[in-house]
């Protein structure tokens, strides 16, 4: 039988915020239990650091340069190949949407659709009220009787009852009670917004997290000279100073210390602040916690969870004041590309279990036609996770991840990823500057070793192998052969 499929995508979400993953400052007891129900991929990473290119990745099953969806804010989803929730609406599984797509930009407009298969559709790119219409969470808190354009700059936050994570789960819980024929499976992809800034979450779950007792992000002072060393890359040598006040127009923000501050008084101050958000951020996460717990209720209630394969994860990880930073952008530190990924089916995957081997968010397209019994089309460059001939991820040997943007219509950054068990390589291409980290000696990638001549054969089997990987994923090859001439 073919089961319903509930897959929840938060938006900016770290690999390393879920409690039975080893953190113990989060509070997520409902996603632990769901990672214990199942099977946990540690080693998830996403195929871009920003958000449309990499859900079009994941939706569609191939490389950001492959389906040629590379940018935030583009003016339509190309369509070169359907998302999966296309497949699978034709194959008569009743897909809903609710939250974020993120397929094409939403700037001053709501995001216009393609051939996306959703009968059910709940849109919310954002929770603010910058939509005259269609934005289906603004009606929500409008027909509650309030005004979430108040409530959105009200420094103690949404409420957690007029919350769009809230809102998300109840959305899904009616589309998942809905009356369908016997053998109509259905497929709801609940995006909420949470964890991504304004990190603003709602005061009583602010409250449960005191930023004294946070870690404090991985950060050193040699930080501050190895970002000055990697701004130009990001704006095509134009100067900006990493020591100024945070400007919303950057993707990768410096959260820097005071301009005249020394490195060890600065990296106090930073560590402190770094705290407060990182408190703010494990907030967001408790609530989204409440909510996939409210859907979760949900399933066993209507008797629908023994047939339905449950997935969690994020389009992209948080920089959350790793070596400087804040937020996202042209960047590949494990904590913006590495991503949480936990699938539940019972009777079909193994619970309790978690794999450190590579997996990449491309992999969950096949996994969702494999599990409805559908062929994988030959354009996929993912694989099932379910397919036991390829065990956990299969013997996939490295992993990547893009950056492909332009401002202000003049060219922007271009960079790649090549990551493999034990070493990651990025080239920031078009400046001859890069970054090469030793993942076993080095996890925490404080130490590059790009110009290091003890280093030079790792890097240049490593670009190599790089540059093989970005052409075998990029090349358009054209229409399906059909003979031999």
């Amino acid at each position: 039988m073919r089961p319903n499929i509930l897959w929840i995508c938060t938006d900016q979400q770290r690999y390393d915020t879920i409690g039975a993953g080893g953190n113990p400052h989060v509070r997520t007891p409902r996603l632990d239990r769901l990672w214990r129900d199942g099977t946990a991929w540690t080693h998830a990473f996403c195929q871009s650091p920003i958000c449309t290119p990499s859900r079009a990745s994941f939706l569609t099953g191939t490389y950001p340069s492959t389906c040629q969806n590379t940018r935030n804010g583009n003016a339509r989803y190309r369509g070169r190949y359907p998302p999966v929730t296309r497949l699978l609406a034709g194959a008569g599984y009743d897909c809903g949407l609710i939250g974020k797509l993120h397929l094409a930009g939403a700037y001053e407009r709501p995001e216009p659709r393609g051939d996306d298969g959703y009968r059910y559709w709940r849109w919310s790119h954002a929770p603010r009220d910058g939509w005259p219409s269609g934005h289906a969470y603004a009606e929500w808190v409008r027909a509650k009787g309030h005004d979430l354009g108040a409530l959105i700059r009200d420094p103690a936050g949404v409420p957690a009852e007029l919350h769009q994570t809230t809102w998300c789960a109840e959305q899904t819980i009616d589309f998942m009670r809905e009356r369908r024929g016997a053998d109509t499976p259905w497929l709801a992809t609940v995006n909420v917004y949470d964890p991504h800034e304004p990190f603003n979450p709602p005061a009583a779950y602010r409250a449960r997290f005191d930023s004294q007792k946070m870690p404090g992000p991985l950060f050193r002072p040699s930080d501050l000279r190895q970002q000055r060393r990697l701004r130009a890359v990001d704006f095509q040598g134009e100067a900006r100073d990493p020591a100024g006040p945070l400007d919303i127009a950057h993707p990768v923000l410096p959260f820097y210390p005071g301009r005249d501050a020394e490195p060890d008084a600065g990296a106090m101050t930073f560590a402190r602040d770094a705290k407060t958000l990182q408190a703010a951020y494990y907030a967001m996460i408790a609530l989204i916690d409440d909510q996939v717990g409210r859907m979760l209720d949900a399933l066993e209630e209507s008797g629908q969870a023994e047939r339905t394969l449950v997935i969690f994860t994020s389009d992209h990880g948080e920089s959350l004041g790793d070596h400087g930073l804040i937020r996202k952008g042209c960047r590949f530190y494990e904590g913006l590309v590495r991503v949480p990924l936990i699938l539940r089916w019972p009777g079909r995957i193994e619970s309790g279990c978690a794999s450190d081997e590579l997996v990449e968010l491309i992999d969950l397209a096949p996994t969702l036609l494999h599990a409805a019994g559908q062929p994988v089309p030959s354009w996929m460059q993912g694989r099932s996770l379910l397919d036991p001939a390829a065990g956990a991820g299969g013997d996939r040997q490295a992993v990547r991840s893009e950056y492909f943007d332009a401002i202000d219509g003049r060219d922007g950054s271009y960079a790649t990823m090549y990551r493999t068990r034990s070493h990651k390589l990025v080239v920031y291409h078009g400046h001859g500057v890069g970054e090469l980290y030793d993942l076993d000696a080095d996890p925490g990638e404080f130490d590059d070793l790009w110009d290091e001549p003890a280093a030079a054969a790792i890097k240049s089997e490593l670009l190599l192998r790089s540059f093989d990987a970005s052409m075998r994923a990029a090349v358009d090859v054209g229409e399906e052969r059909i003979g031999p001439m």
